[in-house]
């Protein structure tokens, strides 16, 4: 165990909040005046994202929190946290896997089995297309950039090949035979690859999942890596984002997706940087776990 003490705890606790904060601030003003944001609004509702849980900083599996004067860390009062004879707090791994073992299984074998693959950037952000292919109704209040009948034109001049089940199950009915691949949850480990932007914003999801065992600069990486790959989903996606000021990167032009391709690449590098991470969190998780039967007997 890696032990702090608490001044430099608690300087990083507040380093932590003040960026949680800055990052969500834009989506808590909107909140507070009831104002939705297509694009904003994707981390806090398809994620479940809260601030008042992004801004709670977590030292990470592995590090014990010295008590101060006033006596021992407040995570003591927290799920999943344990306060040693010495007043120090931790993080409690095995209760901690006495509820979240499987899940912890699941997402080591997911990440590895992506960062295993290469990347894979030709998918040009067609999910997006096929989701609005041949459908009357959206799911964002905004014009087509190309118009319906140009939407589906630059769909059925191009092959999809979304490898994400997350993203191709909310393709139209007249899209899903288009798909190359029929992905499924089941299929998931076997078909997620590094170059897909779902697959890189939902280290986000797994750092969540993770809990307190991720350290909060891991965290608050993970989800501002998903924030930056949101905008440029939207950005290639069918919509006019122009009333948001964003300008458009027209995939269905040589130089829409060349710009496509150079940002996945650079989102796809620091999710494998991030996702490594994610993997080294369950790794030290996993090899203090106890065998398999036995953690779920207790679970």
């Amino acid at each position: 165990m890696t032990r702090l003490a608490a001044p430099t705890w608690r300087a990083l606790a507040q380093a932590h909040q003040e960026r949680a904060d800055s990052l969500t601030a834009g989506h808590r003003a909107r909140r507070a005046a009831r104002e939705r944001h297509a694009i904003d609004d994707f981390l806090y509702d398809y994620y479940g994202t809260r601030p008042s849980v992004l801004r709670r900083w977590h030292p990470g599996v592995g590090i014990t929190l010295e008590p101060g004067p006033d006596g021992p860390a407040p995570h003591g009062a927290w799920r999943w946290y344990a306060t040693d004879a010495d007043g120090g707090v931790s993080v409690d791994v095995a209760a901690f896997l006495a509820d979240r073992a499987e899940s912890v299984r699941f997402i080591h074998r997911l990440l590895s089995s992506i960062a295993s693959r290469p990347a894979f950037t030709g998918c040009f952000g067609l999910h997006e297309w096929a989701m609005v292919y041949r459908q009357r109704e959206h799911r964002h209040p905004l014009p087509l950039r190309l118009g319906q009948a140009g939407t589906d034109a630059v769909v059925e001049s191009h092959q999809i090949r979304c490898t994400h089940f997350d993203a191709f199950r909310f393709f139209t009915p007249d899209a899903v035979g288009l798909n190359r691949l029929q992905p499924t949850r089941e299929s998931q480990v076997e078909l997620d690859q590094p170059g897909c932007l779902h697959a890189s914003m939902d280290c986000h999801k797994w750092a969540t999942k993770l809990g307190p065992a991720v350290p909060g600069d891991l965290a608050l990486d993970c989800f501002e890596l998903a924030r930056d790959i949101r905008l440029l989903d939207m950005q290639a996606s069918p919509y006019d984002f122009s009333s948001y000021g964003e300008a458009p990167v027209a995939i269905e032009t040589p130089e829409g997706k060349a710009e496509y391709v150079a940002r996945q690449r650079e989102f796809a590098q620091r999710a494998g940087h991030l996702r490594a991470r994610l993997i080294g969190v369950c790794g030290t998780l996993l090899d203090r776990a106890e065998p398999p039967e036995r953690v779920g007997a207790g679970a």
